[in-house]
């Protein structure tokens, strides 16, 4: 699926494409590949966390229609870290604006830590979440990657590498 991605198709389709996993599985990394191959071929990306977007939506609200044409004109968002913090239904409700300005019409990148079942421990109390990831995942590409964390593994590999140093004498030089 991701090899797939790869090739831009799902844009031209005006699909969306989420990813979902646990921490640490390079589900970022990916879609910053697949953000640079599609600028790489001509179209406009625009990447935020889902934080930071929100922030910004909420910061300003005598321009909030615009900010909502700013998010829905490229040809690709793509939004980082969904699931990672509770958000209001205030909040549930921006995003839901932002998607239903792009379903149909352009795609969305998505990643996150959290199965659709959990929507609602992201946006507790958002009335807007079923029709949310309903116009999310109409037309998606979902891929689940499952393993274990790479920051976990890495952490793991310099432990037993300081194990098996010899240790070193504070008095030599």
């Amino acid at each position: 699926m991701i090899e797939r991605a790869l090739t831009l198709d799902f844009l031209a389709e005006a699909r969306n494409f989420v990813l979902i996993g646990a921490n640490g599985l390079g589900k970022t990394m990916i879609a910053k590949t697949i953000a640079h191959a599609a600028i790489l071929a001509g179209h406009s990306v625009l990447f935020r966390t889902v934080s930071d977007l929100l922030a910004d939506l909420d910061r300003d609200t005598p321009s909030l229609r615009r900010k909502f044409r700013f998010y829905a004109r490229p040809a690709l968002l793509c939004l980082d870290e969904v699931g990672y913090l509770s958000y209001d239904a205030h909040a549930a409700d921006l995003l839901f604006e932002i998607i239903n300005r792009r379903y149909e019409r352009n795609s969305t990148l998505l990643t996150t830590n959290r199965a659709f079942k959990d929507g609602n421990t992201v946006f507790p109390n958002a009335t807007c979440i079923a029709a949310l990831l309903d116009r999310l995942t109409h037309h998606a590409d979902i891929t689940l990657i499952e393993g274990t964390s790479y920051r976990v593994r890495e952490s793991e590999l310099e432990a037993a590498a300081r194990k098996q140093k010899p240790a070193r004498s504070p008095h030599a030089r």
